[in-house]
């Protein structure tokens, strides 16, 4: 696929297991193969042990931003998701998730500082929900919603030494950690050069 969707200002490269990445009319589509995964176990020893997913990322320019999409997701198995990823490190990343997590569609947050805390937010009705990370200040936020208009207050956080944060790089993620693998697709994607005045207030 392109390296260049137009709702972005920045070109988007592969990491990971290779994946067919595309993009079609507003529609980008990724696939995960069978246990593929980007998580840290809380109780491991080292980073190495990590599993890994295919990622679709790019540099967000400086300051504050937005990164948004609606995310659909083929579940088939436990912990399946489609995921807007968030690197400023390769012992600091993030993701928030649309996640079948086991039984019932959630949006799921991970932040990653050597190891992976794991958090369930809420329950979704459906294969579907619009995520959305930010970043404001120096500080990060996930935020969720059923229709892309009222927002759920998910999560901030800090992530990385400053200049790490201020060079992050963002973009997409698809996982099946125990499953045969998993398709989801990204649409309404938008770029928003601009923070969150109110983390709380459903903007």
């Amino acid at each position: 696929m392109t390296p260049h969707l137009p709702e972005l200002p920045f070109d988007l490269s592969p990491f990971g297991p290779e994946a067919e990445w595309t993009y079609d009319n507003g529609v980008l589509t990724g696939r995960a193969g069978a246990r593929q995964d980007r998580f840290v176990p809380p109780g491991g020893e080292a980073l190495d042990t990590v599993s890994d997913a295919p990622r679709l990322l790019g540099p967000a320019p400086r300051g504050d931003f937005q990164l948004i999409a609606r995310v659909k997701v083929g579940f088939a198995a436990a912990f399946d998701a489609g995921v807007l990823y968030l690197h400023v490190g390769e012992r600091e990343w993030a993701k928030i998730c649309l996640e079948l997590s086991p039984d019932h569609p959630t949006v799921c947050t991970v932040v990653t500082r050597g190891h992976s805390d794991d958090v369930n937010s809420f329950v979704v009705d459906g294969d579907s929900c619009w995520l959305r990370l930010s970043r404001t200040g120096s500080a990060f936020a996930f935020h969720a919603s059923p229709d892309g208009e009222k927002w759920t207050f998910v999560r901030v956080f800090a992530l990385g030494e400053p200049e790490q944060a201020a060079e992050a790089s963002v973009g997409f993620l698809v996982q099946s950690p125990t499953g045969e693998g998993c398709e989801a697709t990204f649409d309404r994607i938008a770029f928003r050069a601009a923070g969150l005045e109110d983390l709380r207030d459903g903007s």
